[in-house]
């Protein structure tokens, strides 16, 4: 992997030095990032880009500054590689300091950037060495698995052999195989509360378990081992978040993929993932503690209406249902009803509902 990232970034230099041999000013394409040209694949059942692109040609000033800054990362990432070296996306754009007219004015950029790279090279940032300066997701319940490190090769259990805060995904999830297991599904959960709560109602015993905690919106490499635990192992993957617009789009991003890694959609989501709640229908069917939207919060849910990834009856009737209730809940709402109540009797009534047990 580390060869084939390393002639795929040399590759791109390579491109622009026959460009200019042939009298031609340097260029890229790249296709255009916003949800215009997101469309929905039949075969891989992922939204992708579309065909609208867009040219970085170094024959306007900005465009110039652009490629120059690309040329110097694909220069950092070749010798990272070389030495076997890694890096955070933080101290990517950090690095830039001394790199004069090419250096990054925000951290934004040099994410984006990275980005345009994964998109022309067709490989992703782990391949470079570069990791995100967040932590990782957790896991907890009935699988075992064996991760490859610096130090060797560790194999556990992720009940059995690890802590409450349950196991550390990595930043790079192909060091990871999974072994064997006692799991009937998966259950992706927002919050720590709630993936507490979980963990000590025995939810992942009683019910054949494997709890995934999201932590808010969901790094690349929790998405990832979510949609490997649907694929390796034919596990039903079903999403627990909040009761607001945001949340939804955590949900989105599982099931659909984001607007921006839409180029990495068929690694990154899981079409089959489930919504299970918290939904607009619950706070008036379960009578919820809520708090009033917020006009940042009704346009998001307005926003989402015309959002293709929410293009489904079930996702417009909640949608409009919740514009018209005005209100939001979260997932720990329902210890309004007892501590208890979420796992003996709301979780179960919903898998049950869809299918799932």
């Amino acid at each position: 992997m580390d060869a084939l990232a390393k002639e795929r970034l040399v590759g791109i230099a390579r491109e622009w030095y026959g460009q200019m041999r042939d009298g031609i000013v340097p260029y890229v394409r790249l296709p255009t990032r916003t949800k215009q040209n997101i469309e929905y694949d039949d075969e891989t059942e992922v939204w992708k880009y579309g065909d609208k692109e867009s040219t970085r040609s170094a024959a306007t000033e900005k465009s110039a500054v652009h490629l120059l800054k690309m040329a110097h990362v694909i220069g950092f990432l070749k010798q990272q590689l070389v030495e076997n070296r890694s890096s955070t996306l933080r101290e990517l754009y950090y690095i830039s300091e001394g790199w004069k007219r090419a250096k990054f004015s925000a951290q934004d950029e040099s994410n984006l950037l990275i980005e345009d790279l994964e998109i022309i090279t067709d490989v992703q940032r782990e391949a470079f060495h570069l990791r995100p300066e967040e932590d990782g997701a957790s896991i907890f319940g009935p699988l075992r698995i064996r991760e490859t490190t610096r130090r060797g090769v560790r194999e556990m259990h992720c009940q059995e052999d690890i802590g409450e805060a349950g196991y550390p995904i990595p930043n790079n999830v192909d060091t990871l195989d999974f072994i064997d297991h006692d799991a009937k599904f998966v259950i992706a959960i927002e919050t720590g509360g709630m993936y507490a709560r979980l963990m000590e109602n025995g939810f992942d015993e009683e019910y054949g378990a494997i709890l995934v905690h999201l932590k808010g919106q969901p790094a690349r490499s929790t998405r990832r081992v979510l949609r490997r635990l649907n694929d390796s192992l034919d596990l039903p993957v079903v999403v627990f978040t909040d009761g607001d617009p945001w949340s939804y789009r955590i949900y989105a991003s599982v099931a659909y993929g984001s607007i921006k890694s839409a180029h990495m959609s068929e690694l990154l989501a899981t079409p089959q993932a489930q919504f299970i709640g918290v939904q607009p229908s619950d706070i008036s069917d379960y009578d919820l503690p809520s708090d009033k939207l917020t006009e940042q919060d009704i346009n998001a849910l307005k926003a989402e209406l015309t959002d293709p990834r929410f293009a489904t009856e079930y996702w417009h009737t909640q949608i409009k249902l919740q514009l018209d209730m005005k209100l939001k809940s979260e997932q720990q709402a329902f210890a309004s009803r007892g501590l208890d109540f979420v796992t003996e009797e709301y979780l179960p009534a919903r898998l049950a509902d869809m299918g799932v047990i």
